[in-house]
């Protein structure tokens, strides 16, 4: 028990879900403020928290509208929780440290590495001033670019701050926007549903958030080392492919819906198509209104969200990595391989564990808030699952119910989306005690499979 209260003593990822609870809790309070909000009344603690959480955990699910509720220094307060919830609050002490010229102890590069996701410390520092600079850049040119075609539709100083602030939310995956305040909440980017441009920039915005730092970096670097990391190959082959997948799935679906794409020209069709098929990858944004979607849609969008973005990503969800390493064991198991073997690589055991732990931890959370909510929210069981999925996957799509969630339910969605962020693998290696390496090992046993 001394060693829980000893922070000296704490393990990085018992550290990173502190880290990120004190900010939830102390955005929240800010956010309950009257300045907070545009009628300069306090906001109730739980949807200030809950608001907090979405912003801080890149989610998107809102309980209230974000352009007509908050004031602007609610939304820059907003704004600030989506980019230190995106880089992660270590990514932005490790940046200070660097302006400050500080030293990174060994403790810190640690915390880093988990963070990461890193399976070592070597070229961390690194890799942090590169997520920086690369976040940084391609933020600006999306605000820039938005900036740009807003300027059509609102003053050019609202352009900016529209531009800038949506284009921190979608690269960091969050989906909040504000376009709430022209007269229809939780509008999202509906009424930009044919526009090539907003669609073009926020797909690429959330594309280039989702694969993750490590493979930005690999992309970065490939006109000099002319090669790329197996885990960039594996992220981009499968991010590629759940994309196409998604495109051609949604279209057939919803080809002949007259409330989504049936009432779009072919154009509109394949552009909302591609749309709908990235956002799932913990955007949350979206051009078509997803409860007119049919069920078979709405279900296929839940199992894209439950798959998520990549490691080291802005996004939640099992990630891509973890989804390729179970098909992988499928199809060796099915052709009798004792590997599994991607791009010529055999794949440790060990990595094989992690992806099944983190798959069925998931997937445990997942049914048991979605059993809980079904008891204390009289909605659908579809939109139940599906607002669940969301929050563990922080992709933060809704079929319309985060408004009239319970105080049970906002509860429920808030600890699950703080579930999703950080992972259910890291939040059980920092609240469960430390494990000591065993000196011995059971006899075999043989149990009938399948």
């Amino acid at each position: 028990m001394k060693s829980f209260f000893n922070v000296s003593k704490w393990s990085p990822p018992r550290i990173l879900v502190t880290g990120f609870a004190l900010i939830i809790l102390v955005g929240g309070l800010l956010l309950s403020m009257p300045f907070a909000s545009a009628a300069g009344e306090f906001t109730p603690y739980i949807d200030a928290v809950f608001t907090a959480t979405t912003a801080t955990c890149v989610t998107g699910l809102v309980t209230v509208d974000t352009g007509s509720h908050w004031s602007v220094p609610g939304q820059v307060i907003i704004m600030t929780l989506i980019q230190l919830g995106g880089l992660g609050f270590m990514t932005m002490s490790t940046l200070f440290a660097i302006v400050l010229r500080k030293r990174i102890s060994l403790r810190e590069r640690l915390i880093l590495q988990e963070a990461m996701n890193q399976t070592s410390m070597e070229g961390i520092v690194r890799l942090i001033r590169k997520v920086i600079l690369y976040s940084l850049t391609i933020e600006f040119v999306g605000g820039v670019l938005f900036a740009i075609r807003w300027s059509f539709d609102m003053p050019l100083g609202k352009a900016i701050y529209f531009g800038m602030f949506h284009a921190v939310s979608f690269f960091n995956n969050a989906g909040i926007d504000l376009f709430g305040q022209f007269g229809v909440p939780y509008i999202s980017l509906t009424q930009y549903v044919n526009d090539p441009l907003v669609n073009i920039v926020t797909m690429l915005l959330i594309i280039t958030g989702g694969i993750g730092f490590i493979v930005m970096a690999d992309i970065m670097e490939y006109r000099t080392n002319k090669r790329l990391s197996l885990h960039s190959k594996v992220v981009l082959s499968m991010t590629g492919t759940l994309i196409a997948v998604g495109t051609v799935v949604i279209f057939v679906f919803e080809f002949s819906n007259s409330k989504t794409l049936g009432s779009l020209d072919w154009g509109g069709k394949i552009l909302a198509s591609f749309f709908q098929s990235v956002t799932p990858r913990t955007a949350g944004a979206n051009t078509l209104d997803l409860a007119s979607l049919r069920q078979a849609t709405q279900f296929f969008t839940i199992i894209l969200m439950f798959i998520g973005a990549s490691p080291g990503s802005t996004g939640g969800g099992i990630k891509t990595t973890t989804f390729t390493v179970l098909i992988g064991a499928v199809v060796a198991m099915m052709r009798g391989k004792e590997d599994i073997v991607l791009f010529r690589y055999r794949l440790a055991r060990e990595r094989i564990f992690k992806a099944l732990t983190i798959t069925m931890l998931s997937l445990s959370l997942v049914i048991f808030v979605t059993m809980v909510l079904s008891t204390t929210e009289d909605k659908a069981f579809i939109k139940i699952l599906f607002e669940t999925t969301s929050a563990f996957g922080t992709v933060g799509l809704t079929l319309g119910i985060t408004p009239e969630l319970s105080l049970i339910g906002k509860i429920l969605i808030s600890l699950t989306m703080f579930a999703g962020r950080l992972g259910p693998l890291t939040l059980a290696y920092a609240l469960g005690p430390r494990t000591e390496k065993e000196l011995y090992r059971h006899p075999e046993g043989k149990i009938t499979i399948g």
